[in-house]
């Protein structure tokens, strides 16, 4: 474990493994530990690079702005690209989960010049998935609605009984808790149980409805350039409201992609699976 200190925060990750570069990042409400089944089989091929995002787990936890925007993608985007720069890697492939996929999707766009290949588990891009919200999707993904709520009526509802809601929030898909290893859930929980964490985390969903979506915006008609492997959970909510290869062909050139046969927590469902995909991908 290190941290690496960037312009904006200091960032908690863990590194192994030799070869090219990869970089993974987790997602809500996760850490870096959630690559703990998939890391140590890339790392016999690559050099991985796990970290915690801006806000989550053991990393900084910046003062927030009215607009939100210390959470936007894009600040935490320019988190990973330093800290890329800071271990030496100034080309990288890129994998994300979740939120980590969508700080993954803006890093692609920003530091396009530093990033060869992308791959994003289990979403659709972000202001398509609001944009194209349904009665089932709201349902589904109720937390997208009720932490973009003004501070601080989530943080005190999330904070009321932390270990409650992220096993509700977790733990509701197809597969239950079981993808959760005993010692990673132990690790998520203890991170979540922090105040500063869970305003984080409700200040992500907060940039993600607002100051992302401008962002994304004024990238105008651009697209990615780099190959983009989609992979999404056959029995996960993206499967049943949302066309995510179409959806992600709005936003890359060059985007290819499947479901696999679990929900939403692919790397911790299907290990396997993932890691063999991201091999194939990555080359």
């Amino acid at each position: 474990m290190e941290d690496v200190k960037t312009s904006g925060t200091t960032i908690r990750l863990r590194t192994g493994g030799s070869g090219p570069a990869l970089l993974l990042l987790h997602g809500y409400p996760q850490t870096h530990v959630l690559w703990h089944k998939v890391a140590p089989r890339l790392a016999e091929r690559y050099t991985v690079v796990a970290a915690d995002l801006r806000g989550y787990g053991d990393s900084g936890k910046p003062e927030t702005t009215g607009d939100h925007a210390p959470y936007s993608k894009r600040a935490m985007a320019q988190d990973m690209a330093e800290v890329m720069t800071a271990l030496g890697h100034e080309r990288f492939f890129l994998a994300g989960h979740d939120r980590g996929g969508r700080v993954a999707h803006r890093l692609a766009l920003d530091h396009a010049d530093r990033v060869m290949k992308f791959a994003v588990l289990d979403i659709a891009p972000t202001r398509e998935m609001y944009r194209g919200t349904t009665e089932a999707f709201a349902r589904a993904y109720w937390h997208w609605f009720f932490l973009i709520t003004p501070a601080p009526f989530p943080e005190r509802m999330i904070g009321a009984d932390p270990d409650a809601y992220w096993l509700k929030k977790c733990g509701s898909g197809s597969a239950g808790l079981t993808p959760f290893a005993p010692a990673a859930l132990a690790e998520y929980l203890r991170c979540f149980r922090d105040p500063a964490v869970i305003h984080a985390s409700c200040e992500d969903y907060r940039a993600a409805a607002g100051i992302d979506i401008a962002h994304d915006d004024s990238d105008g008609d651009r697209k990615l350039e780099i190959p983009l492997r989609v992979l999404w959970g056959k029995h996960g909510v993206i499967e049943s409201c949302f066309d995510a290869l179409a959806l992600w062909r709005r936003r890359a050139k060059d985007v290819s992609g499947r479901a696999l046969p679990g929900g939403h927590y692919l790397a911790e469902e299907l290990p396997d699976e993932v890691a063999e995909e991201f091999e194939m991908f990555f080359g």
